[in-house]
């Protein structure tokens, strides 16, 4: 992925010094604009869209002068949560869309609750704005989004005689995996511990990771939901060799695929690139759709990373940070974000916008069900430890589903409940 909000969750967090974030010291160039200070992170933008937005920023707001500071995502909560605490915080700063209720938290944002409507809210992606709001106020403002999707072999499904565009429901998908299954190919290279694509199989059949409940949260992959949507897995891992106790990581999917007979896997389009880097001959031969849903009427549910904007409450210029977000949020620049970067926008109204990039596309239609981990500044803590990973490689290697379900929700239980 060209940014990473999918590995935001959980990651252990190094600690940074807080550098200065004012270019001019008192945010006014003597008798000229305001210095308008921005932190996006690396990867958001590519330079040319930096350049190419600033240039059409400060020639529609003359009276603003946009500095756009890159910050890189190792280390980067401890700086953010140094500029909320600061009397020097940036204007404007990019944060990962799970990551907006721990800042939220503390009090340090401004409220843009009462601006949802002027921005476009009734149409952002529920994956970005759900988990940009926090105790009933919106503090975070979506920006962009990625999701997994299929990437798929097209020369093995046309061999198997296969139209990927026929399958829309789970079950065709577990039929065509079964079908490639054979003759030295896998069907589906899938890691034990994906969990990320159990969490859409579990909000598909109507279940969640945890729930509010009395004034506190309750592990749910105990539900019959949740253990459903185990069993599914079960079954679709099943037809490949993917191990059973490691992650998308560890190999690297993407070299796993490129080196074998593999017929799918789930990834972000970007994988794809990866995929025929490490083998040019399969460049050409990939093919993208989103992840299928119970029935055809809908893609399956997605774990949507990516990005929202969030402005600290002690920034000096909160009129004009208002006025930068509305631009890059806004869909003239929302459709050439999403172009030159291959990402999802942050509307549903604007999912056509990337048509013409097959992978973007693909991710854009699982995008409309895409949702978010549980809102809780405490998730991040889930991750760490994170008994999402033991309990499906309990079940993948024969363990009791029902029993390790109630394991593992008893101690995301006990994390989510720590800091109350």
């Amino acid at each position: 992925m060209k940014h990473r909000p999918l590995a935001l969750l959980g990651a252990l967090l190094l600690s940074t010094g807080l550098v200065a974030c004012s270019s001019s010291g008192d945010g006014q160039n003597a008798g000229g604009p305001t210095v308008l200070d921005v932190w996006l992170m690396r990867d958001s933008v590519s330079d040319a869209f930096q350049k190419e937005f600033e240039t059409g920023f400060e020639k529609a707001h003359p009276e603003i002068d946009v500095r756009i500071q890159i910050q890189e995502w190792e280390g980067i909560g401890e700086k953010v949560t140094a500029a909320l605490a600061s009397n020097d915080a940036p204007d404007v700063i990019e944060v990962g869309n799970t990551q907006v209720a721990q800042y939220a938290q503390s009090g340090g944002l401004t409220d843009f609750s009462g601006k949802v409507a002027d921005l476009g809210g009734d149409f952002w992606l529920d994956g970005l704005a759900e988990p940009g709001a926090w105790d009933g106020k919106q503090y975070g403002i979506p920006y962009y989004a990625a999701n997994r999707v299929v990437i798929y072999r097209t020369d093995l499904f046309r061999k198997a005689g296969i139209d990927a565009t026929t399958i829309r429901t789970r079950d065709q998908w577990l039929a065509a995996t079964e079908k490639l299954n054979r003759d030295g190919v896998q069907g589906i290279y899938l890691p034990g511990q994906n969990w990320f694509a159990l969490a859409g199989f579990v909000w598909d059949e109507g279940g969640d990771l945890a729930l509010q409940e009395g004034g506190g949260w309750k592990g749910g992959l105990d539900s019959p939901e949740a253990m459903r949507a185990m069993e599914f897995y079960k079954r679709l891992q099943a037809l490949g060799k993917g191990p059973k106790d490691s992650d998308e990581s560890r190999p690297l999917q993407a070299e796993v695929v490129a080196k074998g007979q593999i017929a799918q896997v789930i990834a972000t389009p970007g994988g794809a690139n990866v995929i025929a880097q490490n083998n040019p001959e399969l460049k050409g031969k990939l093919g993208f759709f989103p992840i299928p849903g119970k029935t055809a009427d809908k893609p399956g549910a997605v774990f949507t990373g990516g990005s929202d904007l969030i402005v600290p409450a002690v920034a000096e210029h909160q009129d004009e940070a208002y006025a930068f977000i509305k631009e890059l949020t806004g869909d003239a620049w929302q459709t050439k974000l999403a172009l030159a970067m291959s990402y999802v926008p942050n509307k549903t109204t604007l999912a056509t916008a990337v048509a013409s990039d097959p992978g973007a596309a693909a991710m854009a239609a699982g995008a409309a069900n895409g949702h978010a981990t549980p809102n809780t500044p405490q998730w991040a803590a889930v991750e760490a430890k994170n008994p999402i990973k033991d309990y499906m490689t309990a079940v993948l290697t024969g363990r009791d589903v029902r029993a390790e379900a109630a394991k593992a929700s008893r101690s995301i239980t006990t994390t989510l409940n720590s800091g109350s």
